[in-house]
């Protein structure tokens, strides 16, 4: 069994009125999460940097998109779950489900190429994922024609951008040490532990 341990940041998240001009932003995601992250709060260090992350992140959730939302959020998880990140993996798997994904989809989604659950432009864009978050990168000609057969451009730009945004919270949730809150903590101990996942560094005492 592994041992649980404390979270201890490399640098500690601050209060969120910390930064009083990054409330509007801040705001915004305790409506859409109902928390605010600590990845964010570690980064408001840099406001800017901040603020353009919160945009960014906005952006490719909007409810304007061509892509749903809850498949974004999958996309997102997927793309964590390859490259190890389980900060991450906590978050996007609350997110799927606060998009409206189903709990049985969630738990699902690591045999996304045989659930019936997952159609055949999912399971496509799930594989395309894998590929493209890993390192090197693994995308093919052959794999972007096949992605085409079942998305259109606009459609891909949203898939990538996502991906590639989590790209960076990965690494900067991962580098940090970032302690998980308490909801994605949950969701990580209900949905994703039976296939192995634990918060490790991420952690935090209850």
């Amino acid at each position: 069994m592994e041992q649980k341990v404390k979270a201890s940041p490399r640098i500690a998240p601050l209060p969120a009125e910390h930064t009083p001009e990054l409330k509007d932003a801040f705001e915004a995601m305790k409506k859409n999460l109902g928390f605010v992250p600590n990845s964010m709060l570690i980064l408001q260090r840099k406001p800017r940097i901040a603020r353009a992350l919160a945009q960014l992140t906005a952006s490719i959730w909007e409810p304007d998109g061509e892509v749903d939302r809850g498949f974004k959020r999958l996309v997102a998880h997927v793309a964590s779950r390859t490259a190890g990140r389980r900060y991450c993996m906590a978050h996007t798997a609350g997110g799927a489900l606060h998009f409206g994904v189903e709990e049985q989809k969630l738990a699902a989604v690591w045999d996304f190429r045989t659930s019936p659950l997952f159609s055949e432009a999912e399971r496509v864009a799930l594989d395309f994922t894998i590929a493209a978050a890993s390192v090197p990168n693994g995308v093919t000609d052959e794999m972007f024609a096949g992605l085409r057969k079942h998305w259109s451009e606009t459609q891909i730009v949203e898939i990538i951008a996502v991906i590639s945004t989590f790209g960076f919270l990965n690494r900067w949730n991962d580098t940090m040490g970032t302690p998980l809150e308490e909801e994605p903590l949950t969701v990580g101990e209900k949905f994703l532990a039976p296939r192995g996942w634990s918060a490790g560094k991420h952690a935090q005492s209850r």
